[in-house]
């Protein structure tokens, strides 16, 4: 099941409330004594339910665990919907789009956040297993970028990450070299997708991926990398994805 909660980011977004949703297994009650891995996820209202999410469809990712029976904690925040503010707290980098000029990168000031209040209050409240071998972090677009700099910049927190169309065309020259310069343990697991028919949108994002994949792997990191055949940029081409990074990443 997943609770549905109100919480505030004061740094990022003073005490405007946004949504937070906690998945719990389904045996959570039942067995006192166990503990659950977690997995972060990013754009928390398009995760669990179609009639929270910005286009009217999200993941389904309360069907799923309840269908496959998964023992793993899923907490998921709602991004900040107001202006260009999305933009700017899941991008570690500044960058310049088009459509509205240049956007100030806070993604940092946001992991910050996650890990130093958000985790750990989730973690004193719920029988979480903590350590990073147990901690994931996933998203999509935006949120996938930021859950692949966080799995690199932040590997002390985070040993698994699910980076599904990850905008790393914002800025990827400065993207790669994060990467590069981070200390990455080599227990790390990443997997990275992007849809054929979303790739028109920014044809150079191929390349990009690629190399992209390359020095995850030359860093030691297990990656799983696909081109989707007709896949979109879209919550219902990632929610087909599902399955494959459960299974990739072991979760």
């Amino acid at each position: 099941m997943a609770i549905k909660r109100e919480i505030e980011i004061p740094s990022l977004s003073g005490d405007k409330k946004r949504r937070l949703y906690v998945y719990l297994p389904e045996d959570y009650d039942k067995n006192a004594s166990a503990r659950y891995p977690v997995l972060y996820m990013f754009d928390g209202h398009n995760v669990f339910f179609d009639e929270d999410a910005t286009f009217g469809k999200s993941w389904g990712m309360n069907e799923y665990m309840l269908k496959m029976g998964k023992q793993l904690m899923i907490v998921a925040v709602e991004c900040n919907q107001e202006g260009h503010k999305r933009l700017e707290e899941y991008s570690p980098v500044d960058f310049v789009y088009a459509p509205v000029g240049k956007i100030e990168g806070r993604g940092d000031e946001y992991i910050q956040w996650l890990v130093s209040d958000l985790k750990p209050s989730v973690d004193a409240e719920f029988r979480t297993l903590p350590g990073r071998e147990h901690t994931a972090i996933a998203g999509s677009s935006m949120g996938g970028l930021m859950a692949m700099h966080a799995a690199v910049k932040y590997n002390c927190v985070f040993s698994k990450a699910a980076c599904l169309s990850p905008s790393l065309w914002i800025a990827p020259k400065s993207i790669l070299e994060i990467i590069s310069g981070a200390c990455v343990l080599k227990d790390t697991a990443i997997y990275m997708d992007y849809g054929s028919k979303e790739m028109k949108n920014h044809p150079e994002s191929e390349e990009t991926l690629e190399k992209t994949a390359r020095l995850l792997r030359d860093k030691g990191i297990e990656v799983a990398f696909r081109l989707i055949p007709d896949g979109t940029h879209s919550e219902s081409s990632w929610q087909k994805q599902i399955p494959v990074f459960m299974e990739c990443l072991k979760l």
